[in-house]
């Protein structure tokens, strides 16, 4: 996944779909999944949201080494737009 950006390897599906199921069976009370790329790490990490509001609120909070590639509704999968 996300192969077309200008990072150092792409999200593997399974990792990703593991991130989904993790809050799916643990019942945690997130609703949404951002993909973020850390430029140090080199590397993609979960970020679990309870608001859908709460995604503007971490763009503006968002490490300088980090980067908002994505944003995804947990229980539909389907992949929200973010400016």
């Amino acid at each position: 996944m996300f192969e077309n950006h200008n990072y150092q390897k792409s999200l593997d599906e399974e990792i990703f779909e593991s991130w989904l199921e993790k809050v799916r069976n643990r019942n945690l009370g997130y609703n949404y999944l951002l993909v973020v790329w850390n430029m140090q790490e080199e590397d993609f990490k979960p970020v679990y949201l309870d608001h859908r509001d709460q995604i503007d609120d971490y763009k503006t909070i968002i490490d300088s080494q980090e980067v908002l590639i994505a944003a995804y509704d947990i229980y539909s999968e389907s992949r929200i737009y973010i400016e």
